[in-house]
Protein backbone atom coordinates (compact mmCIF):
# COMPACT_ATOMS: atom_id res chain seq x y z
CA UNK A 1 0.00 0.00 0.00
CA UNK A 2 1.44 3.54 -0.73
CA UNK A 3 2.10 5.78 2.02
CA UNK A 4 0.33 8.80 0.43
CA UNK A 5 -2.37 11.18 1.34
CA UNK A 6 -3.36 11.53 -2.36
CA UNK A 7 -4.26 7.68 -2.20
CA UNK A 8 -7.90 6.87 -1.06
CA UNK A 9 -6.35 3.68 1.04
CA UNK A 10 -3.85 5.48 2.72
CA UNK A 11 -4.03 5.34 6.61
CA UNK A 12 -2.68 8.79 7.01
CA UNK A 13 -5.98 10.07 4.92
CA UNK A 14 -8.20 9.20 7.84
CA UNK A 15 -5.69 10.83 10.26
CA UNK A 16 -5.79 14.16 8.10
CA UNK A 17 -9.63 14.25 8.15
CA UNK A 18 -9.40 13.91 12.45
CA UNK A 19 -6.29 16.47 12.54
CA UNK A 20 -7.91 19.04 9.98
CA UNK A 21 -11.38 19.49 12.45
CA UNK A 22 -11.49 22.20 13.54
CA UNK A 23 -12.81 21.22 16.97
CA UNK A 24 -10.04 18.75 17.21
CA UNK A 25 -6.97 21.26 16.62
CA UNK A 26 -9.10 23.51 19.31
CA UNK A 27 -9.42 21.15 22.06
CA UNK A 28 -6.01 20.06 21.39
CA UNK A 29 -4.46 23.33 21.36
CA UNK A 30 -6.20 24.00 24.82
CA UNK A 31 -5.44 20.58 26.36
CA UNK A 32 -1.60 21.19 25.21
CA UNK A 33 -1.74 23.87 28.30
CA UNK A 34 -2.87 21.05 30.92
CA UNK A 35 -5.54 18.33 31.46
CA UNK A 36 -8.91 19.73 31.81
CA UNK A 37 -12.36 18.34 32.90
CA UNK A 38 -14.93 17.83 30.07
CA UNK A 39 -17.20 20.95 31.40
CA UNK A 40 -13.27 23.33 31.05
CA UNK A 41 -13.01 22.09 27.78
CA UNK A 42 -16.71 23.26 26.44
CA UNK A 43 -16.03 26.44 28.54
CA UNK A 44 -12.99 27.17 26.89
CA UNK A 45 -13.44 25.92 22.87
CA UNK A 46 -16.29 28.64 22.66
CA UNK A 47 -19.02 27.47 20.02
CA UNK A 48 -18.61 24.10 20.16
CA UNK A 49 -21.65 21.47 21.08
CA UNK A 50 -21.89 19.10 23.66
CA UNK A 51 -22.20 16.64 20.69
CA UNK A 52 -19.35 17.32 18.96
CA UNK A 53 -16.90 17.97 22.04
CA UNK A 54 -17.78 14.14 22.93
CA UNK A 55 -17.54 13.06 19.32
CA UNK A 56 -14.00 15.08 18.96
CA UNK A 57 -12.97 13.59 22.11
CA UNK A 58 -13.92 9.73 21.41
CA UNK A 59 -11.73 10.27 17.58
CA UNK A 60 -8.79 11.89 19.83
CA UNK A 61 -8.76 9.33 22.48
CA UNK A 62 -9.17 6.61 19.79
CA UNK A 63 -6.43 7.90 17.68
CA UNK A 64 -4.05 8.09 20.81
CA UNK A 65 -4.02 11.99 21.13
CA UNK A 66 -6.28 12.58 24.03
CA UNK A 67 -5.88 10.50 27.19
CA UNK A 68 -9.17 9.72 29.27
CA UNK A 69 -8.89 9.33 32.49
CA UNK A 70 -11.74 7.70 34.87
CA UNK A 71 -11.51 9.05 38.42
CA UNK A 72 -12.51 7.32 41.63
CA UNK A 73 -15.18 9.48 43.41
CA UNK A 74 -18.90 10.12 43.82
CA UNK A 75 -20.04 10.29 41.24
CA UNK A 76 -16.80 9.84 38.91
CA UNK A 77 -14.66 12.42 37.41
CA UNK A 78 -13.11 12.22 33.94
CA UNK A 79 -9.55 14.38 32.75
CA UNK A 80 -9.01 14.56 29.56
CA UNK A 81 -4.85 15.15 29.07
CA UNK A 82 -3.18 15.19 26.00
CA UNK A 83 -0.55 12.14 25.09
CA UNK A 84 2.99 12.22 23.88
CA UNK A 85 2.14 11.84 20.17
CA UNK A 86 -0.76 14.43 21.33
CA UNK A 87 1.91 17.11 21.85
CA UNK A 88 3.91 15.81 18.81
CA UNK A 89 0.61 17.10 17.04
CA UNK A 90 0.39 20.06 18.73
CA UNK A 91 4.56 21.01 17.86
CA UNK A 92 3.52 20.45 13.50
CA UNK A 93 -0.03 22.60 14.43
CA UNK A 94 1.00 25.55 16.63
CA UNK A 95 3.19 27.20 13.80
CA UNK A 96 0.27 27.30 11.37
CA UNK A 97 -2.02 28.15 14.68
CA UNK A 98 0.54 31.05 14.97
CA UNK A 99 0.37 32.01 11.01
CA UNK A 100 -3.59 32.14 10.82
CA UNK A 101 -3.78 34.39 14.04
CA UNK A 102 -1.27 36.47 12.28
CA UNK A 103 -2.43 36.35 8.58
CA UNK A 104 -6.48 36.56 9.84
CA UNK A 105 -7.15 40.25 9.28
CA UNK A 106 -5.98 40.02 5.30
CA UNK A 107 -7.40 36.86 4.79
CA UNK A 108 -10.66 38.28 5.73
CA UNK A 109 -10.12 41.56 3.98
CA UNK A 110 -9.72 39.58 0.46
CA UNK A 111 -12.78 37.42 1.41
CA UNK A 112 -14.66 40.80 1.60
CA UNK A 113 -13.32 42.32 -1.42
CA UNK A 114 -13.85 38.46 -3.53
CA UNK A 115 -17.33 38.71 -1.98
CA UNK A 116 -17.98 41.89 -3.44
CA UNK A 117 -16.50 41.00 -7.04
Amino acid sequence: MRRDVFNTDCPARHVLEHMSSRWAVLVLRALSARPHRYHELRAEVSGISDKMLAATLQTLAGDGLVRREVGDGQPPWVTYSITELGRGAMTALQPFLDWIRGNADAITAHQATFARS
